[in-house]
């Protein structure tokens, strides 16, 4: 008797599939048109791994992976792709021929995870469409406080869009997924290596010692020896003296004009998201210099598509009305501080204390305003 049962309740045990099946419905799709699975590779291009042929509106792929990772699957003559998570086991997919990313899949558990962040991802989209159909509305009928107000909750929904992905993962430290999730991230500029690293260090070891666990440990292990190379411009620290030349070819020291808050400002006169952020700091200058603010700005002009770049920079002073000062050594991003500050692209900030401490970095619109306000109010 105490057989059987054992027996029974090794018969109720997930089976460990060592091969995937993808049963593919391709209803409405041609005979004779070929399905493609692929995946990318170490390099970032997107590589066949098989593909089959639909018959009978349905087409059949079989093979194994290591572990579960995110593949794709195209359609010959079908504009895009569907992504999902493939793992061995039996899995269904009905694809839509109108919209491949709006196909369905049944039969891969880590293929759920990715389905929830997915969700969570267009939550954000649906959120951000209905307040952009607010601002639209209000081009009609303008009403700057309505307006400021629109902003202020369109820089929260950014805000809150760009830790996402870090705390799902934080939620989700057991999935393939995450450890998928981590790779991309890593590749996108402000990448918060230090905190990514930690939740890393959270994950399940055979997922840290699993095949993508090695490359990803290997990639935040890079990045974190380039962040510990710069981790004097962290919050909190210390923001490095620099001096530089002035307009009129004085040497202006940031030493010497420091105030009760300071922001060091990198921007270009050819920097065209530098010149339309340019009026809110006019605006935030405008508003708390009496109360203690100072600015420096730096710029990166001397690109060399630039015939006169001092003229340039000067015209670009006076005519955005920035009355605060100013240093360059006109070498674009070969100016020693934007090497001293690692500064790679523009507009860039960082806000300084009383103390000279680093308090903020690349704050604009209504954050930037939020933060000075903080600061000095």
């Amino acid at each position: 008797m105490l057989l059987a049962i054992v027996v029974a309740f090794a018969s109720c045990k997930k089976e460990n599939l060592t091969e995937y099946v993808i049963n593919g419905n391709a209803e409405g799709i041609h005979n004779g048109i070929r399905v493609r699975l692929t995946q990318i590779d170490s390099k970032g291009k997107q590589v066949i791994k098989d593909s089959a042929i639909v018959m009978n509106g349905k087409f059949n792929i079989k093979g194994s992976v290591e572990e579960p990772s995110i593949y794709f699957l195209l359609v010959d003559g079908k504009p895009g792709n569907f992504v999902f998570m493939l793992e061995n086991s039996n899995i269904n997919i009905d694809l839509d021929q109108k919209v491949l990313m709006n196909s369905k899949i049944t039969g891969s558990e880590s293929n759920i995870i990715y389905e929830a962040f997915q969700e969570g991802m267009l939550e954000f989209k649906e959120e951000s469409e209905s307040i952009i159909a607010v601002f639209k509305e209000l081009r009609e009928n303008p009403n700057p406080k309505t307006k400021d107000s629109i902003t202020k909750v369109m820089d929260d929904l950014r805000q809150r869009q760009t830790a996402y992905p870090l705390n799902f993962i934080q939620d989700n430290s057991d999935s393939y997924f995450s450890l998928n999730l981590i790779q991309l991230e890593s590749s996108r500029p402000g990448f918060d290596i230090a905190n990514y690293m930690k939740v890393f260090e959270s994950f399940p070891e055979h997922l840290k010692t699993s095949k993508k666990g090695l490359v990803v440990k290997q990639k935040l292990d890079e990045l974190y020896k380039e962040y510990e190379k710069l981790s004097y411009l962290n919050i909190g620290k210390v923001a490095p003296s620099f001096e530089s030349q002035t307009p009129d070819g004085k040497i202006l020291k940031l030493d010497d004009i420091k105030g009760k808050v300071t922001i060091i400002d990198f921007w270009a006169a050819w920097c065209g998201p530098c010149r339309r952020e340019n009026p809110n700091v006019v605006k935030v200058y405008n508003k708390y210099h009496s109360k203690g603010l100072e600015i420096i700005g730096v710029s990166l002009d001397g690109a060399p598509n630039q015939k006169d770049p001092k003229k340039a920079w000067l015209a670009a002073i006076e005519k955005d009305g920035l009355e605060w000062n100013h240093v360059s050594g006109l070498k674009y991003f070969r100016d020693p501080v934007a090497e001293l500050y690692n500064i790679k692209s523009i507009p860039a900030t960082f806000i300084l204390d009383a103390e000279g401490k680093i308090v903020a970095k690349n704050l604009r619109g209504v954050a930037l305003e939020n933060k000075i306000s903080e600061l000095l109010d």
